[in-house]
């Protein structure tokens, strides 16, 4: 089984509700019906009208919402907390009409353990959405409330110089992380990777510089964040400021950094910043036939997970999985 397959079965053994707010859009109601039949999820579609040709999954109409006034207390709830003006019962019922509000009220108020969504939605519109309604999790240090984001990168071709499921962060989301913020990415990067692939972590803090060659201010971060790390999780093995070649190929370890040897191939690899992580897993991706699964949203209260637009069906039925067993591992 490859990786995929591997969370779609774990996802199936314990089955949590994952709701998908976009049923109009034909991609997400065949995706719907596929998860709902393959056991994935307890799946619940949101549709005007109740019009979804969604085969097993259930179907809301967000005009004809009979938890109405629960979804309306969880918007007020949220909104209250963080504004000056209080919302009404009124404007929070007409609120709840759209479905991407709906849908992370549903979360908020425990009548979904996760939500999937950007089929048709941007991705600053489901962020804005899930922080707003959703909330971030407490991590009790200087990075709290820090959401981040991951791709599952998947090797299957024998050219590739890894092999099976490794992980890149932050590709979609902290443009600029502090060395705070940096080893907060790692530690959540490594904590998701291990919930979900069930992989003993073995992270790469990415850099310039291996052990010292080079020395420069963004060195200072990565070296700073590996420190913090290493600080607060000697749980997880970690090559601290290392460049990418010698983070996967043995030998160049070796020569490098001889005081990491034996640590390569990381299979989590945590980028300095937001520019060269999506440059990076776009290389591997188009250039390397990597499979890209993502991006994954952690730091979150509860899982919520972001499309491409241009998704396809078969990309939201795994992504179901995914948020199946992020919440999974947030309620073990």
């Amino acid at each position: 089984m490859n990786p995929l397959e591997q969370i779609a079965a774990r996802a199936a053994r314990e089955k949590r509700k994952i709701v998908l707010p976009e049923g109009a859009d034909a991609r997400v109601a065949a995706a719907a019906a596929q998860a709902a039949e393959r056991g994935l999820a307890e799946v619940t579609v949101i549709a005007e009208g109740g019009k979804a040709e969604a085969g097993a999954a259930h179907v809301v109409d967000p005009l004809k919402n009979e938890r109405a006034d629960a979804h309306a207390e969880a918007l007020m709830r949220a909104r209250n907390k963080n504004q000056k003006n209080e919302m009404t019962r009124e404007q929070a019922l007409r609120e709840i009409r759209a479905p991407l509000t709906l849908a992370m009220c549903m979360v908020a108020c425990g009548d979904a353990d996760g939500c999937v969504a950007g089929a048709a939605h941007t991705t600053a519109d489901v962020v804005r959405a899930a922080l707003q309604i959703v909330g971030a999790k407490a991590a009790g240090d200087s990075a709290d409330g820090l959401v981040s984001s991951f791709f599952l990168m998947l090797h299957e071709l024998p050219h590739q110089a890894l092999r099976g499921a490794a992980v890149f962060a932050d590709c979609a989301m902290v443009i600029d992380p502090d060395a705070a913020q940096l080893a907060r990415i790692a530690i959540d990067t490594a904590d998701s990777a291990a919930a979900l692939l069930g992989m003993k972590p073995r992270v790469a803090l990415l850099s310039f510089s291996t052990a010292g060659s080079a020395r420069h201010a963004q060195v200072d971060k990565v070296r700073a964040a590996g420190e913090i790390v290493a600080a607060r999780r000697g749980d997880i093995e970690l090559l601290p400021e290392v460049q990418f070649d010698a983070a996967v190929v043995p030998e160049i370890l070796d020569r490098k950094a001889p005081g990491m040897a034996g640590l390569a191939p990381a299979n989590i690899f945590i980028f300095p910043d937001l520019q060269s992580a999506n440059i990076g897993y776009k290389i591997a991706e188009r250039l390397g036939a990597v499979t890209a699964v993502g991006p994954i949203l952690q730091g979150l209260a509860r899982p919520v997970n972001d499309l491409s637009r241009g998704c396809r069906a078969e990309d939201i039925v795994s992504l179901v999985a995914v948020t199946a067993l992020q919440a999974q591992a947030l309620s073990a």
